[in-house]
């Protein structure tokens, strides 16, 4: 499919989390079930041994493509459900073959950030990491890793290069599979459609920033006038799920807006 690379207003960035939210409202059951499902599957995948943790990182281009499949299907009111998550690799060989790379050149490049910013750290950077998947870490041991001023340096290296990361993949998965784009120019088109549309991803952000920070400090305020600290925990899980599944059904707008309206 032909793609026209376009540029937008800084304002539009916000219109895309609008837009988002819209797209929401009209199935926000099936959207969040979709969410859902793709946190279990990989729940599922971590569970391989040796190879579960590089599966899971490979599967994150594959959902913010099945999410942009679910979400133009829903534009055109069409249905959404699990199955737009495999409907990718369904495809001709050549464009599988090059999402399946893509998916792997994505988690090699994660790993790569995580093995330096470990070795920034001293290796406090994976203990943290193992710590974080602890269900009730000691106090002692969260507080020794607050207190490692190697691991604040490690946590600005892994942000700053993860973010960095995005830019490339931001557009990738879409345009293998809408563009027939191989994984080298897919990478290239994705940065210079976010360079160019530059401000108003500038805006995209910094609306999601105070989204998270405002439901954040609301749900923390909501519960701690009620006394009801314990609660937080239990709806934080819902609430990550709406603001989560807000984020992925606004990648569609991000993309349009960039190379135009998918069929």
């Amino acid at each position: 499919m032909a793609l026209t690379l376009r540029s937008v207003p800084p304002a539009r960035g916000a219109q895309w989390v609008l837009d988002a939210w819209r797209l929401f409202r009209r199935k926000p059951l099936a959207l969040s079930a979709l969410f859902a499902f793709f946190l279990l599957a990989v729940l599922f995948v971590s569970l391989v041994p040796l190879v579960g943790g590089v599966l899971q990182l490979m599967a994150l281009p594959l959902l913010s493509l099945g999410f942009m499949i679910a979400s133009q299907s829903a534009l055109l009111e069409g249905p959404v459900g699990p199955a737009q998550f495999v409907e990718p690799l369904r495809t001709p060989g050549p464009r599988r073959r090059d999402l399946l790379l893509l998916c792997a050149v994505y988690a090699l490049a994660v790993l790569g950030v995580l093995q330096l910013a470990d070795f920034a750290s001293d290796g406090a950077f994976e203990k943290a990491m193992a710590v974080m998947r602890q269900s009730n870490p000691a106090p002692g041991e969260v507080d020794a890793l607050l207190a490692d001023r190697g691991l604040v340096t490690a946590s600005l290296i892994a942000m700053v290069l993860l973010a960095a990361l995005s830019v490339p993949f931001w557009h990738a998965p879409a345009l293998v599979h809408w563009g027939s784009q191989g994984v080298g120019q897919a990478l290239f088109s994705s940065t210079l459609a976010v360079w160019r549309c530059r401000g108003a991803f500038v805006v995209y952000l910094l609306v999601w920033f105070v989204i998270v920070l405002g439901v954040g400090l609301a749900s923390a305020l909501f519960f701690g006038v009620l006394g009801l600290r314990a609660l937080a925990q239990v709806a934080s899980f819902p609430i990550m799920l709406f603001v989560s599944t807000l984020f992925y059904a606004s990648l569609i707008f991000t993309f349009n807006d960039s190379f135009g309206q998918q069929a």
